[in-house]
């Protein structure tokens, strides 16, 4: 009888991650959770502790598990603490990244690998200078993950995933938005006002769930190398969320925000390769907005 196979998943106990590890339990995977310090007390999964910008931690995990698939989630992902601690988000980002490539090459060079970047990295070429040390990271991280695949034929697939939402705790805006909200749920208010950033805003917001799917198509299924943009392929903006999320509470909302602080772009996500793999988001905006209201609804909140 053939033996399971067998996928690490790094950042396991992020967002993402919990999800990324129920999806793949329940799809019959052997399941290598790899956390740095965080309790994790998901059922069914190895649970390894492991620094991931410690290269002697990371070779010895690798040459241990000996993984047939690796899902490289781990990293920062906060632009406001890229700009307090730019290197803190080099190293979680980029170092990171290097030390799983350099490790699997060495010890398990035929394990796939799904790197998950972020919808905020940059094109250098076409548009100079990032914003943000956050993009720098992002950035440097793809240009490494697609040498290595391009310099030592690794195994190598890129992920580019637009702004992931749903149940779970989430720094994201709608997560925000929503804790806010289920706050004043609790402390029976009738009425409260949420403080915003430019209402016009305009990105692709993503169920996690739907994400997670992708990159198990991609572990299986992508071309190596190759660079896949993840989205739902429409753009909503901010005040369409707080819409939303007013429709799914009785409380009384106002909205307080700034106007055209960054005098940000509609973000468009062309997803057209991961659909030609057989891949499409199956849940609504409006029910992932749903998921996460609950999913704050039935947990303490932090006073």
């Amino acid at each position: 009888m053939k033996n399971a196979p067998t996928i690490l998943i790094t950042g396991a106990s992020g967002f993402t991650g919990q999800h990324a590890c129920q999806h793949f339990v329940q799809k019959g995977f052997h399941v290598i959770a790899v956390v740095r310090t965080h309790h994790f007390n998901l059922t069914r999964v190895k649970v390894c502790k492991c620094n991931v910008i410690d290269k002697c931690e990371v070779t010895a995990l690798i040459s241990k598990e000996q993984p047939d698939f690796v899902l490289h989630l781990a990293g920062l992902n906060s632009v406001a603490a890229s700009w307090a601690d730019p290197d803190q988000s080099i190293e979680a980002n980029v170092l990171s990244t290097l030390y799983l490539l350099e490790a699997i090459r060495k010890e398990s060079p035929n394990t796939r690998i799904v790197v998950a970047g972020s919808a905020l990295q940059h094109d250098f070429i076409q548009d100079g200078h990032p914003p943000h040390p956050y993009s720098l990271s992002k950035s440097m991280q793809m240009i490494i993950a697609e040498s290595w695949a391009s310099l030592y034929q690794l195994n190598v697939i890129m992920a580019k995933p637009s702004n992931l939402i749903g149940p779970g705790n989430s720094n994201g805006v709608c997560s925000v938005i929503a804790r806010k909200i289920v706050q004043m749920e609790e402390n029976q208010q009738m009425a409260g006002k949420l403080y915003l950033n430019d209402l016009s805003i305009q990105r692709d917001f993503l169920d996690v769930r739907d994400v997670i799917t992708a990159y198990d198509l991609l572990l299986h299924s992508g071309e190596i190398g190759k660079v896949y943009e993840i989205g739902s392929g429409n753009s909503h903006s901010l005040e369409e969320i707080v819409t939303h999320m007013k429709n799914l509470t009785k409380i009384n909302i106002t909205v307080e925000a700034k106007e055209n602080r960054n005098n940000e772009n509609k973000v468009k996500m062309t997803i057209k390769d991961i659909k030609a793999l057989g891949w499409t988001s199956t849940r609504s905006l409006h029910s992932s907005l749903s998921d996460t209201l609950n999913y704050y609804r039935n947990r303490p909140l932090e006073q």
